[in-house]
């Protein structure tokens, strides 16, 4: 393998943002594959107001960053909010 190649990624697209309950100014942003199967969990402190780190309406990511969803009550709620995401915002969005 070439190791100026540039390395395999998959798109994924945000399906959930919420607050953590543990810790002040934290916010979860998941985002998930459009079948819903796998997830990236993404954690983002919130230090002041002038925080100027956009999120986008999906990310690349390397595969071996990806967690399996077991549940499949789960999946298809990601997979359903994918679906909503793509249909409603390019890729690289600001939502």
């Amino acid at each position: 393998m070439d190791s100026d190649a540039p390395a395999e990624t998959v798109r994924v697209w945000l399906v959930e943002r919420t607050y953590s309950d543990d810790e002040q100014n934290i916010v979860i942003l998941v985002y998930a594959t459009p079948d819903g199967e796998h997830y990236l969990r993404k954690e983002r402190a919130l230090t002041s107001f002038d925080d100027a780190r956009d999120t986008t309406a999906a990310i690349d990511a390397k595969p071996r960053a990806l967690g399996t969803v077991d549940d499949p009550e789960t999946r298809a709620e990601y997979a359903a909010s994918a679906k909503r995401t793509r249909e409603q915002y390019a890729a690289d969005d600001v939502v």
